[in-house]
């Protein structure tokens, strides 16, 4: 089983992984996509976490993989229908992930209109740092998400850009799902994604909060 770990020595084994697509107007802009009218919800697998330094593996089915830097949010106490005035106080900790995408997989599925989980959920799919304590943070909508490949920035984006701000999906997918100690919740890449390839060296950031690094194989 793996675990969450906050950076004061607490963990959590990792149960649901829950993200949200098409939370930054920029990045739904720049994949010709919609603005959708509520969240777009869709899961990882805890399978597919991996930490820092270590390596993201390209399944071979695909030739279009891209990077996605993101806040993750882990959930410490447990709530269903939580209303958006409550929804921080489930937070335990903030931290980066990098939502692992195969786009010319994902793109196949969607012309078929099937699901995306082989696109978005294979094994290394979910670098994932350890996360800040969220009493050491303070308000997640004034945070700064950085990604760089090989030493170049591709995204640098605010998570006041968010369409959905932390505290209101917090709230939407407890209408949904029972939200359990140990579930994070990644909540959307801001514009600047790209294809990552053999012998790139990840580093995605929220100063202050979470640092990551990851190659691939």
């Amino acid at each position: 089983m793996k675990n969450a770990r906050l950076t004061n020595g607490q963990e959590f084994p990792i149960g649901k992984i829950l993200c949200i697509g098409r939370n930054y107007v920029d990045h739904i802009r720049e994949l010709g996509n919609e603005v959708p009218a509520a969240p777009v919800v869709f899961s990882k697998p805890a399978s597919s976490v991996i930490s820092v330094n270590q390596q993201i593996r390209i399944p071979s089915y695909s030739d279009d993989c891209h990077h996605e830097g993101e806040l993750a949010v882990l959930i410490g106490t447990e709530g269903k229908h939580i209303t958006i005035e409550k929804a921080l106080d489930h937070v335990a900790g903030y931290g980066v992930a990098v939502d692992l995408t195969l786009r010319d997989v994902q793109t196949e599925l969607k012309k078929r209109g099937l699901p995306w989980d082989i696109a978005k959920g294979f094994d290394t799919a979910c670098p994932l740092s350890a996360f800040k304590p969220a009493s050491e943070v303070g308000d997640p909508q004034k945070l700064q998400i950085k990604l760089s490949v090989n030493g170049t920035v591709r995204q640098d984006g605010s998570t006041g850009l968010m369409i959905h701000p932390v505290a209101e999906i917090i709230s939407h997918l407890s209408t949904i799902f029972t939200l359990d100690p140990g579930d994070v919740i990644l909540t959307g890449t801001p514009s600047g994604v790209g294809q990552v390839v053999s012998g790139d060296r990840l580093l995605a950031e929220i100063p202050g909060v979470a640092r990551l690094e990851v190659t691939v194989a």
